[in-house]
């Protein structure tokens, strides 16, 4: 059993004194506080040798994709999610691009600019303008009342985003969606067994959009699922998925193949096992990065609202330089010489980014600068030791000491 939150009571903050004994650390080009690499994240709930029955009874099968297991485990995620209509696909982009294929859309495409470039890529590959709406300073994720500004009679639908497995404003975006008659389709890539007060992820707007790849809760190595209120949709993304063919070999629609392997599906079916314990795990090491680091100035956090359970696919802090000591940039630079890998999601920002800036209609996106200049992801996931926390933990008061020190040595000219 784990050492649990032993630390967590204790006040917050590494002494000036340990600080200060401490002449080994990365920061001062001594040794690392990690001997390895600290991986950011690790791919979860992976299956022991029971998962080589499953491989034979697939080879003997004969039949490699869209199989017994493709339908058990579309089966087993609608049950758990509580939705009637489950389509896996080969992976979460392609179920994106399929599903605003699947709906006929024209015209303009809303969604957040504080978001993995594939959420935008789905938008081009449909031929669709993608119109960046702000997010919301305290969620990250995409905010209503942007949302609401940015409509005009060309918008065709809302694309959404659970950030960081942190739910989008659902409720808010189904309104505005309903009385504008447009489409709420949701990226929800982070966010499976994510809740919005006691209700999955995955039950909200016209379709919502997970994945399966190694950085998620559930893994398939690549693959991704579709979930829907809609039968005619589902209907129509199973043929989608198979180059728009239902079965009669007469294309009914222009689809990919997205078929999912057996061999993917079975490996996120043995996954489902556990992933409610994996996401309690998770929101427990984010409690104990949030309860050691509040301390630190500079630092803030990604607000889950009440009655919400997020995932906890990544944690995120936004750094403050000056209030901090240091940029988010030298920090980041810190914390890779103390092996601890460390990510910028998602900067720069979409409406940044080289495929997208002519397609950036110069409205300005003043929060998702902000915090796309300042946010920092921490490991996570639900193997990481309590004590590795720690010394993440560690690592950041060294790096505020350390740039504090240096800036008052600076200011007296030393």
């Amino acid at each position: 059993m784990r050492s649990g939150f032993l630390l967590i009571g204790v006040k917050s903050g590494i002494t000036k004194s340990r600080l200060s004994s401490n002449d080994n650390s990365a920061i001062a080009g001594g040794k690392p506080l990690f001997d390895k690499r600290l991986p950011i994240a690790s791919p979860e709930g992976l299956p022991g040798d029971d998962f080589l029955g499953d491989v034979q009874k697939i080879l003997q099968s004969r039949r490699l994709t869209n199989g017994r297991f493709v339908r058990e485990l579309e089966s087993a995620a609608a049950a758990y999610l509580g939705v009637p209509h489950c389509v896996a696909v080969s992976n979460g982009t392609t179920g994106l691009v399929l599903t605003l294929r699947a709906l006929g859309l024209q015209g303009e495409v809303i969604l957040p600019s504080f978001t993995f470039h594939a959420t935008a890529h789905s938008v081009l590959w449909n031929g669709l303008k993608p119109v960046f709406a702000d997010c919301d300073p305290e969620t990250f994720c995409i905010h209503p009342q942007a949302v609401q500004a940015r409509f005009t009679p060309r918008t065709a639908a809302i694309l959404g985003v659970h950030l960081f497995g942190s739910p989008a404003s659902v409720a808010e975006l189904e309104a505005i969606a309903t009385s504008q008659n447009a489409y709420l389709i949701l990226d929800a890539a982070h966010a499976f067994g994510s809740k919005v007060d006691g209700r999955h992820v995955g039950t909200f707007g016209t379709a919502e959009i997970f994945s399966f790849s190694p950085t998620k809760l559930l893994v398939a190595g690549e693959g991704g699922l579709i979930a829907t209120q809609d039968a005619v949709l589902a209907r129509r993304l199973r043929a989608a998925r198979n180059y728009g063919d239902a079965g009669n070999y007469d294309p009914e629609l222009l689809g990919l193949n997205a078929r999912m392997s057996e061999f993917h599906a079975a490996l996120a079916l043995r996954g489902l096992d556990g992933l409610d314990a994996r996401i309690e795990r998770r929101n427990q090491i984010r409690i104990h990065y949030l309860r050691r680091l509040a301390a630190l100035p500079g630092l803030r956090f990604q607000q889950i609202r009440p009655g919400n359970r997020s995932a906890c696919k990544d944690f995120s802090v936004l750094v403050d330089e000056t209030a901090f000591g240091c940029s988010r940039d030298w920090l980041f630079d810190l914390l890779q010489k103390e092996n601890i890998e460390v990510k910028r999601y998602f900067w720069p920002p979409v409406h940044r980014q080289l495929l997208f800036r002519n397609f950036w209609d110069g409205q300005p996106l003043p929060v998702t600068e902000q915090i796309s200049d300042r946010v920092l992801n921490l490991p996570i996931y639900s193997s990481l030791l309590d004590e590795d926390v720690e010394r993440v933990c560690e690592a950041i008061f060294r790096a505020h000491e350390s740039a504090i020190t240096g800036r008052k040595a600076k200011a007296f000219g030393a």
